[in-house]
């Protein structure tokens, strides 16, 4: 079996001069120029007496110094550490404590929380992007069962499960997410919003340009900053969560694109339509996963006719395509369970695996926690979270039937004392109309809201423990 660095090290064969990462502020580096690099790096953390299965917890930007560092370390078998970037120092520390890390690999002002940070202090072993070495080194031994990554989960419905990912594993999910990805030209050049997008990318030898704007806060990106990125490097393509979407649709225009790619949230059809109206002849996709399940089923917006958004605007909840091909769906009670060798078997802490993971036919399903049905199709309609559904009402059912309302900007279904409760954002002046449309799906309360509170790792989705919070206050 094959891993992601075999698929690099073709890429750079063929594709050694071209682009390989372009940061938002311009620097950029070539295929060949990368694998030098990361050649470097293995020589230099080896020489520091980092080897295979050792964890080295990483914190810096997403550039070419952490694709470089990533690339260097599973060269020479050790395991990356990724914490949870959403939460900060407290994801830092939890990673920290979950891992017990042999080293620690910063750049910037990073590194000083090496010495500030209690669970980071006993790490005699600091490294950082500078290491340097020979370029050549011994073939390590490196097999596809070792640990390549471990990563967390966002941690919206509790602490953070560690997830290791073997070399295996993140080959099976590259070439899950390879097909939505090949558009077979190889000269896409993708502003790619997700980390882990641009190792598939690195992998098919397409150019990846990294956002201008901070990652962490999607939803402050203004629509003419990712217009003149995109005309600045010829971007072809956007890899980015729907928010950004839901900015570009509401923008006089969008730059010539290809297609856009989403995910990481719900993708509301009013959204799709605006940005089709922009641009008509542009491929739209809408990806559905989980931290655990990445991708799970994909919607060609092309493929959507008007019986859908018919079924959409009437409660049947938001459609989300078909599952892609190496995925196996149950579904238990209405809830989504997956299979696949793409798919989460066992967190790091076994103990956190009674909760989500269950044996069925002899195969380990990981349960996703949301609600759903297939239709004759076989495609996948999302109704939201199991634990969200209020007095037999699916929260999806009303809040993508409400996108399809005059005035709705963003509204989401919270429970307040026992009742369904809809929150809109919007224009306060409809709000009698949507009392109507509501009392139709069985919501009989609608309260206007200035702003419904996002989640922190993509700001595409409703934290509904925040926005239960505010509607109680």
């Amino acid at each position: 079996m094959t891993t992601i660095l075999d698929a690099f090290a073709k890429a750079v064969e063929r594709h050694g001069s071209r682009p390989a990462i372009i940061e938002g502020g311009g620097r950029s580096v070539t295929y060949d120029a990368l694998d030098r690099r990361a050649r470097a790096l293995a020589a230099g953390f080896a020489a520091r007496g980092i080897g295979r299965g050792d964890r080295v917890l990483m914190a810096m930007p997403v550039g070419i110094d952490l694709y470089a560092c990533l690339a260097g370390l599973w060269q020479i078998g050790a395991t990356v550490v990724f914490p949870e970037p959403a939460m900060g120092l407290a994801g830092l520390r939890h990673a920290a404590r979950a891992t017990q890390p042999k080293a620690f690999l910063a750049s910037g002002w990073y590194r000083w929380l090496g010495l500030l940070v209690p669970e980071l202090r006993r790490l005699q072993l600091r490294l950082s992007p500078q290491e340097g070495g020979p370029e050549t080194l011994p073939p390590a031994t490196v097999l596809t069962e070792d640990t390549a990554l471990i990563s967390f989960t966002s941690g919206s419905t509790g602490a953070p499960k560690a997830i290791a990912r073997s070399h295996a594993f993140m080959m099976a999910q590259n070439d899950a997410i390879s097909p939505l990805l090949d558009s077979g030209s190889g000269e896409e050049r993708d502003l790619v919003a997700f980390p882990v997008f641009v190792l598939v990318c690195l992998s098919l030898g397409v150019t990846s340009v990294l956002p201008s704007w901070k990652i962490s806060r999607h939803d402050k990106a203004a629509a003419e900053r990712i217009h003149r990125q995109i005309e600045t490097f010829r971007v072809t393509r956007l890899l980015v969560p729907p928010v950004i979407c839901e900015t570009l649709s509401h923008a006089d225009r969008l730059p010539p694109l290809n297609a856009i790619l989403t995910g990481g949230g719900p993708v509301f059809p009013d959204t799709m339509r605006r940005l089709n109206r922009l641009q008509p002849d542009m491929r739209m996709v809408a990806v559905y996963g989980s931290t655990e399940a990445e991708p799970i089923a994909h919607l060609d917006y092309e493929h959507v006719d008007q019986a859908d958004l018919e079924l959409m605007k009437t409660g049947s909840g938001l459609l989300a395509g078909t599952p892609v091909g190496p995925v196996d769906i149950l579904l238990e009670d209405g809830e989504i369970l997956v299979a696949g060798p793409h798919v989460n078997e066992a967190y790091l802490d076994p103990a956190h695996d009674a909760e989500t993971k269950v044996s069925r036919n002899g195969r380990i399903f990981h349960r996703t926690g949301d609600a759903a049905r297939l239709d004759d199709s076989g495609r996948l309609w999302l109704l939201g979270r199991t634990k969200a559904r209020i007095d037999g009402i699916d929260p999806f059912a009303v809040e993508t039937a409400a996108r399809f309302w005059p005035g709705v900007g963003r509204s989401a279904l919270a429970e307040i004392d026992g009742e369904p409760v809809l929150a809109v954002a919007g224009d306060a002046s409809r709000l009698a109309e949507w009392s109507d449309a509501a009392g139709s799906l069985g919501v009989a309360s609608v309260r206007h809201v200035r702003n419904i509170p996002l989640d922190r790792r993509h700001r595409s989705k409703t934290d509904y423990v925040a926005l239960e919070r505010m509607l109680k206050t």
